[in-house]
């Protein structure tokens, strides 16, 4: 799931949000939280969770690694100790060929209709 840098982002995102945003659960969330010490969500007085940018981005890489790639939880946390900004890359990389192959199926798909 990629966010868009044009958009004007908020600060903090409700966990509800965050899990709509990579189609999750709260729980997952949660747990992921437990399980990746890098994301880090403030938790406002009442104990909701606010995820940052930051936080987003950290579960965007191991949803990624999770559920796109397939990898198992203690794989991906040893990929991302061992080289983040790897990761990171190879995140941004999968997502921008899967909105290429989005545009190309699109494409022909017109192509078709005109033939």
């Amino acid at each position: 799931m990629a966010l868009n840098p044009n958009k004007t982002l908020k600060k903090y995102y409700a966990i509800g949000e965050v899990a709509e945003m990579f189609d999750v659960t709260e729980t997952l969330l949660r747990y992921w939280e437990k399980e990746f010490p890098t994301i880090q969500p403030r938790k406002s007085g009442r104990n909701v969770r606010q995820y940052s940018q930051e936080d987003i981005e950290e579960i965007r890489v191991i949803h990624n690694m999770v559920k796109v790639r397939g990898m198992k939880l203690a794989a991906a946390r040893e990929a991302i100790a061992k080289n983040h900004d790897k990761e990171n890359s190879t995140t941004d990389l999968i997502e921008r060929l899967q909105e290429i192959r989005a545009e190309l199926v699109s494409l022909r798909k017109e192509l078709d209709s005109i033939v």
